[in-house]
């Protein structure tokens, strides 16, 4: 989200349009419920390591000491540009019709042709097993349900992607395979398919390994090849841009690259960087309840996670997120005899301001591009479980409170008397119903699913509430106050230690929403770089939940036009962003050579939202297609 301009030209009422999750659907590369593996290689932990690093310790492209190659898959591990975290194109993307990067597959009428799941057949929430079959060492197969929330759509969406890993070489031999995988997903028998009148001929590799031998680009040959692109007059007056050859860490072309811009969504490659490196991939958020200072009243306590359903009816906007309903139904079991008599709201974990610096008051309400930001909430603050394609989603005034309400009817109790406090200290580790009532006991807590799929979540959708609570994460694991000012310290700092120029970010927000962000395209291909080489595990991760081309995300539709865009399809992993006047772009993909490039395009000043985007991907498509 973090956007602003309608999708079909210039901005209005400055709305935020960066997203284009379509009723709520289930994110490509996250996992169909808690703890949910990670297709394309999911570490121990759910750390998965782009570019199939055996035991995280890969650089991109110079594995060494048994270490996949970038974009070779080892043991199902996600490539690099190719198809990570299950989002690759059936078939992948690569040579067709002598054209690389082409998916073979159409991006959109694929998935047209997909059959309904019939009923009774579920996703699996044992983390090694899919719907259709158990994925092995190679990574066979996945089946995510995707489908709708109150008053949306129901779409499905199914994901196939198999890695055959020859000499170096990842191909996907046909797509023929295809309609088999779909019969077992639907419990139909295996169809024999007619032997051909005439032999195949033999099919073009895609999917294929990234490469370190040889030379990197020629930086002269990127430059003619980009310099009319970079000056086209759709993307406005400045451009800030740098392309980085992973491998051998060169740059490949930059302009205004030092210098600070308004980053819009993109913001959000940093604060998945720098939560998953303060929390870890697989650190869950807990809402608890506790009792209350007085017999009957219980305190439901705040404990960062947005993505809180209210009911199992909920659970296709954040798949296998933790539900409101579970955790009444505990504290009516803890309660026992006991009526409960009032709810207590405690929101106390995060502090100051619950909109940030540069927000207009039009975003939360009657936009919907965010909520305000607190410790507590439902569907990230969303009336409805639907995350809407274009526009908004309506959202609470009070969250919190909304959610204490929520509560209080579920275990009966006065949805009138709900009001904010803070939970009473001590108190035993839980409450014994048949013994005294005893403050600050704990009467029962649910966790939300492991963080990197949090963080998937909130690429994928451009979700700008979960953007905010992970920001707040890495406040209160580095000791700061958990407020939008505490997250922009701690998010400098932690990328500082991780060995980035940290300086090079102006934050007022996690989310990208606010307008006065600043952060230079070198801050964000360094940072898309470290996560590539290996050397930070829990960084990969990011290529998990990265939109990718044509495909998923916010760049599902994107990559279209002008046709030689579509060469990108299925090969660029990026975060989208766009606010008013405002374009961005930043992320990786894999060239017709094998080579991995990390990139960042931040265009300011275009007066047709759609034209800047495109311009923009037909610089990423050239990258692609560039045999400089």
């Amino acid at each position: 989200m973090a956007g602003q301009g309608q999708p079909g030209g210039s901005a209005a009422s400055g709305a935020a349009q960066d997203r284009r999750a379509a009723s709520g659907a289930a994110k490509v590369g996250g996992a169909t419920a808690s703890g949910a593996a990670k297709v394309g290689g999911a570490a121990a932990s759910g750390a998965a390591q782009v570019g199939g690093a055996a035991s995280g310790s890969a650089k991109v492209g110079g594995a060494a000491s048994g270490a996949a190659q970038a974009g070779t898959a080892a043991s199902g591990a996600a490539k690099v540009g190719g198809a990570a975290g299950g989002a690759a194109k059936v078939a992948g993307a690569g040579q067709a019709g002598g054209q690389y990067g082409r998916a073979v597959v159409p991006p959109n009428s694929a998935r047209a042709s997909v059959p309904t799941v019939p009923p009774g057949v579920q996703p699996s929430t044992d983390p090694r097993t899919w719907v259709g079959g158990t994925a092995g060492a190679g990574g066979d197969a996945i089946a995510a349900e995707v489908g709708t929330g109150r008053g949306s759509r129901t779409k499905w969406a199914v994901l196939v992607l198999i890695f055959a890993v020859l000499a170096g070489l990842v191909g996907i031999v046909r797509p023929g395979p295809v309609d088999g995988w779909l019969d077992a997903l639907a419990g139909e028998p295996d169809r024999t398919t007619p032997a051909p009148a005439t032999p195949e001929p033999t099919p073009t590799p895609v999917l294929v390994a990234a490469e370190t031998d040889g030379a990197a680009p020629d930086a002269a040959a990127v430059k003619t090849a980009l310099d009319p692109l970079v000056n086209a007059a759709a993307l406005g007056p400045t451009v800030h841009i740098q392309v980085l050859d992973v491998a051998s860490d060169t740059i490949l072309y930059e302009r205004n690259a030092e210098r600070p811009t308004t980053p819009a969504s993109t913001t959000k490659v940093l604060t998945a960087a720098t939560v998953l490196a303060a929390r870890g991939a697989a650190y869950r958020l807990e809402t608890r309840v506790v009792a209350g200072s007085t017999p009957g009243e219980v305190v439901i306590i705040g404990g960062g996670d947005a993505t809180l359903a209210v009911e199992e009816d909920d659970r296709d906007l954040f798949p296998g997120a933790a539900r409101l309903d579970d955790l009444a139904e505990q504290v009516k079991a803890a309660l026992g005899d006991v009526k409960p008599t009032r709810v207590v709201v405690d929101v106390s974990l995060f502090e100051g301001p619950e909109t940030a610096p540069g927000w207009e008051a039009w975003d939360v309400s009657p936009g919907g591009q965010v909520a305000r930001i607190q410790s507590l909430m439902t569907n990230a603050g969303r009336i409805e479980p639907v995350h809407n394609e274009f526009g908004g989603d309506p959202r609470y005034t009070d969250p919190a409170l909304s959610a204490g309400k929520l509560f209080a009817k579920m275990i009966g109790s006065s949805q009138t008397s709900v009001k904010k406090g803070t939970a009473p200290a001590g108190g035993s580790p839980s409450a014994d119903p048949a013994g005294t009532w005893t403050p600050g006991a704990e009467l029962g807590k649910v966790q939300s699913p492991p963080l990197v799929q949090v963080v998937d979540w909130m690429l994928q959708q451009s979700d700008n509430v979960l953007a905010e609570v992970l920001g707040r994460q890495v406040a209160l694991a580095d000791g700061k106050e958990a407020s939008f000012a505490g997250a922009a310290e701690a998010m400098r700092d932690r990328l500082r230690d991780l060995g980035l120029p940290g300086d090079q970010a102006t934050l007022y927000d996690a989310s990208g929403l606010s307008s006065r962000n600043g952060i230079t395209p070198t801050l964000l291909v360094k940072t898309l770089a470290l996560a590539a080489g290996g050397s930070e595990p829990a960084l990969g991760n990011i290529f998990n939940g990265l939109p990718v081309a044509g495909w998923s995300g916010t760049l599902e539709t994107r990559f279209a036009t002008p046709s030689g865009n579509a060469t990108a399809q299925g090969v660029v992993r990026a975060k989208t962003g766009t606010l008013s006047g405002v374009n961005t772009l930043a992320g990786v993909l894999v060239t017709r050579d094998r080579r991995v490039l990390a990139f960042a395009i931040m265009a300011k000043g275009g007066a047709d939202a759609t034209k800047a985007r495109a311009a923009i991907d037909e610089v990423a498509a050239r990258l692609v297609a560039c045999g400089c």
